[in-house]
């Protein structure tokens, strides 16, 4: 007897892929391939009831297709029948396509760089991706954006509409169209990994499944278009996953990195992500025109961090100088953000300086916990305990993952006068 819950597993871990194949072969019909999706897990609480099958995906993935035949026959009786028999007609085709016939082989970077096409904004390209590829909610996906839920949650319909009425196919674009896009995809990939490597909900602060996917699809970008800032991307992602066992205690607690273990650090990970840093710093160098692009940089401030082997160890300097030239090029608050808390460390009397730098960014990110928590950890360092605890009061109100709420809670704990957490 299988239990509900082991086939809910099975759903959440497949259910993205079955639904980028699905989207494909309804045409880009969003919408239609969500309900035959939902359709072949309700199948499939009945169906598996006595035992999983030897494919999971397949079995999900095949009851889906052969549902979006029988939508399409539902429709002929309401819409153009020349046009649904044409579209079953593709369906058909695609159930007896062999894997390899579909240009790339994977329906989930396929549906990347369709949702990335560019006659859709670029918010609108980056934030569908991410609700589809990976099912994260509207308001992790806001929250990502900086943006309220509710805006978000429009644009994400006004794209999937725009798709279907505009008729946008689903497919891989040509190599020369490849340019265009490659920009949006690798922010849907690094938000993917981001939203794993912090999650912004629920009890754990990583979401492993979440920094795999993403790396993976790094890794295809590489091999699809071998670019320097590809190499720059994969790098950031590989460099940062390779301290994910040391980022929380035993207890699955919150470990800042200046107290990692670094021993706990993957050093395989480490050597391959340094490895690709050096060619994407190269390769950006070498191309010309825009040069090294911002996911190098990024990665090369990542690498000054693994090299060190003790935490005071740390070439904050160096760091400092990464992101003003980070800043520089592509200014953005959180960008500044990450430039003031370098800045407080690269030297002495720097937390003045960076506290200075983080208090003129507060009408843009009032809403971001990061900016009161980083702030709140200056006001401490520089032992203004009252301050900082309303600035830890102003974070605890907006963050959103369970480890990162205990650890504000604990800081609080450790600066409130009274000693209270609330």
């Amino acid at each position: 007897m299988v239990a509900a819950a082991e086939i809910e597993d099975v759903f959440r871990r497949e259910r993205s892929r079955v639904l980028a194949t699905t989207i494909r072969v309804c045409g880009g019909d969003f919408e239609l391939a969500e309900e035959l999706v939902q359709e072949a897990f309700v199948a499939a609480l009945e169906g598996w009831s006595s035992g999983l099958p030897d494919e999971p995906r397949a079995w999900l993935l095949g009851v889906a297709k052969h549902k979006a035949i029988d939508a399409i026959r539902r429709r002929v009786r309401y819409r153009d029948r020349e046009a649904a028999m044409a579209l079953e007609q593709d369906v058909r085709e695609d159930l007896a396509a062999e894997p390899g016939e579909i240009g790339v082989p994977d329906d989930r970077l396929r549906l990347v760089f369709t949702c990335c096409h560019p006659a859709l904004a670029r918010e609108a390209q980056v934030a569908l991706t991410l609700r589809t590829l990976c099912g994260l909610t509207t308001e992790e996906i806001a929250r990502a954006f900086l943006v309220p839920a509710a805006t978000m949650a429009q644009r994400l319909v006004r794209a999937k509409s725009k798709i279907k009425e505009a008729r946008i196919p689903y497919e891989v674009p040509p190599a020369a169209a490849l340019p265009e896009r490659m920009d949006a995809v690798m922010q849907v990939v690094y938000l993917v990994f981001n939203e794993g490597y912090a999650a912004t909900s629920g009890c754990a602060l990583v979401r492993r499944e979440l920094c795999g996917e993403a790396i993976r699809l790094g890794r295809l970008l590489v091999e699809l278009a071998d670019a320097p800032e590809a190499r720059g991307l994969l790098a950031l992602m590989l460099l940062h996953d390779s301290r994910r066992l040391a980022r929380t205690d035993d207890d699955g607690e919150l470990v800042l990195l200046e107290d990692q273990d670094r021993a706990r650090w993957d050093r395989a990970l480490i050597d391959e992500g340094l490895v690709l840093v050096e060619q994407a710093l190269r390769g950006g160098a070498a191309r010309g025109g825009p040069g090294v692009g911002p996911y190098a940089v990024q990665a090369a401030i990542a690498a000054v961090h693994a090299r060190a082997p003790r935490a005071c160890d740390t070439d904050w300097p160096q760091i400092a100088a990464l992101y003003a030239v980070l800043l520089a090029r592509w200014p953005t608050p959180v960008v500044a953000l990450n430039h003031a808390v370098a800045i407080a460390f690269a030297a002495p009397g720097g937390l003045a300086a960076g506290l200075a730098m983080i208090d003129r960014l507060r009408d843009e990110l009032a809403e971001y916990h990061v900016f009161h928590a980083a702030r709140a950890d200056l006001l401490r360092r520089l032992g203004r305990r009252a301050e900082a605890a309303a600035a830890y009061r102003l974070a605890l109100a907006r963050v959103g993952g369970d480890a990162e709420r205990r650890f504000l809670e604990r800081r609080l704990r450790e600066v409130a006068p009274d000693g209270a957490a609330c």
